[in-house]
């Protein structure tokens, strides 16, 4: 409005345009006279304008044009460092960088860092630093979005993102792309022998329908847990004694008559999806990295796909899930201790009800009856960005274009599954955790005496830790050959 009212008024004066009070011009006016009434048809029109300021509008406008009369402090080029030097600028930036893996500080200590290095590369601080308030703004300017004086976790995970933007990876089907994680679930249980401590919570989530297909609870996640959980994943969830008949997958969303035309193990399910693995993405903690997780990958033809180290938005999902969790499922749990001792309620332990196989049944209670039913923000509708599905709603959708395969497992299957341990063969049989195990098929060598040379080989154990644990109790057990081979 106002850059229109300098035009207007600036128009008339130039010589070969139309201007005056009237909108005639006079041979007779002169200069003087045309601004005053161009002033004061200003005025009429509602736009208080000074003499002086029109005129010195007018001389810009003959020389400038139209940017002539634009306000020429909005023209300044301007920069977040104002008048610091640049020595003292590119100091400070290589200073906060060097604060990415210290502990957090204050702006103090990178100010003395910056003066250390000024002195080091022969500049003098006190000639080139500016004044508090102005290094407090180069420092704010060099450090914005790194968390340098926040926290340090997020400060060093920010700092290993890539440059470029992130490429996003769409799931198309059911299984295309799944993850894996671990993490202590915030319930405080009490374990076989009395005492209270937490849970780790193991699970998988679906990318494609948000789908949580397999999830376990452990004292401690161990190898064998985490490849077990992939025969979850194929296995369809059972109706247990006490659940509602709601609960069932034949009063779900999902295609029951459908699906049990091909897979008879879904007639009396629970309304949980079976979903086949076809890529893992994992971090690298040792239970995923371990050779028992790998072997079982490989034997269930499942693509192994690790993160960077240090990058877990890489699997940002299954990291945000467990969130979700807390929010959605531990907080109204008997034995809740929060997510951090700031947010701990005073003997919250000591509220602690439930073992871990009791809270195993109210989480896979609650994943069938309320995570596969609530509508998730990561599962809109293509075609109407306003329907948002659940991931039951968005497993059905998806299947009738994918397809369903069951895949079930065989007792070999599940042997395949368990960790492998290498041991001595001895007249005894072998040993395994200090206890002594025997089997026919270790009678296979009647030559297994101290003096033979099979004393020395090498026997392939195959053993569940809950099975190796209990007192008297064989396992199975297969011998490779004489010689022990080389790793697979």
């Amino acid at each position: 409005m106002v850059g229109g009212a300098r035009r207007r008024g600036s128009d008339g004066d130039v010589p070969g345009i139309g201007g005056g009070a009237g909108g005639v011009r006079s041979a007779g006016d002169d200069a003087a006279e045309r601004e005053l009434a161009k002033v004061g048809e200003l005025r009429s029109a509602g736009h208080q304008v000074a003499l002086r300021t029109f005129q010195r509008m007018r001389r810009n406008y003959e020389t400038g044009g139209l940017w002539g009369l634009v306000d020429a402090r909005l023209t300044r080029p301007s920069s977040p460092t104002g008048r610091t030097d640049d020595r003292v600028v590119d100091t400070v930036r290589q200073a906060v960088r060097e604060q990415t893996d210290a502990s957090t500080g204050t702006v103090d200590r990178v100010r003395r860092r910056v003066e250390q290095i000024l002195a080091e590369d022969g500049v003098d601080p006190a000639e080139v630093m500016p004044s508090r308030a102005g290094f407090y703004r180069v420092v704010r300017s060099a450090s914005l979005g790194r968390h340098t004086f926040g926290s340090a976790r997020t400060r060093r995970s920010l700092a290993k993102q890539p440059d470029g933007p992130f490429r996003t990876v769409t799931a198309v089907r059911p299984g295309q792309w799944m993850q894996i994680d671990s993490s202590p679930l915030n319930i405080a249980v009490r374990l076989d022998n009395g005492v209270i401590d937490r849970a780790e919570l193991t699970w998988m989530i679906d990318l494609a329908t948000r789908t949580i297909p397999a999830a376990v609870l452990r004292p401690s996640v161990k190898a064998v847990d985490a490849a077990l959980l992939l025969a979850r994943c194929l296995t369809p969830e059972p109706m247990r004694p006490g659940w509602a008949d709601a609960l069932r997958m034949s009063r779900s969303a999902l295609p029951h008559r459908r699906l049990i035309g091909i897979d008879q193990r879904l007639a009396d399910a629970a309304a949980r999806p079976v979903i086949v693995p076809g890529t893992i993405v994992c971090d690298h903690g040792n239970v995923f990295m371990s050779q028992a997780f790998r072997n079982a990958c490989r034997a269930m033809g499942i693509n192994f796909q690790p993160t960077h180290k240090g990058s877990p938005w890489e699997k940002g999902t299954v990291e945000t899930t467990f969130n979700a969790v807390d929010t959605l499922f531990a907080q109204y749990v008997a034995g809740y201790v929060g997510n951090s001792v700031e947010n701990r309620g005073k003997d919250a332990d000591q509220a602690a009800t439930w073992s871990i196989v009791e809270l195993q049944d109210l989480l896979d209670e609650w994943l069938v009856s309320v995570w596969q039913n609530r509508q998730h923000e990561g599962l809109r509708d293509p075609l109407s960005s306003g329907t948002v599905l659940t991931p039951n709603e968005k497993y059905a959708a998806l299947v009738e274009v994918a397809g369903y395969f069951p895949v079930p497992l065989s007792q070999d299957d599940y042997i395949e599954l368990l960790p492998v341990e290498w041991r001595a063969i001895n007249s005894y049989g072998i040993k395994i955790r200090h206890r002594k195990y025997d089997s026919k098929a270790l009678r296979r060598y009647p030559g297994n005496t101290p003096a033979s040379p099979l004393r020395r080989a090498g026997g392939k154990c195959i053993a569940t830790p809950m099975t190796s644990r209990e007192s008297g109790s064989a396992i199975i057990a297969m011998v490779a050959g004489s010689r022990r081979p080389g790793p697979t």
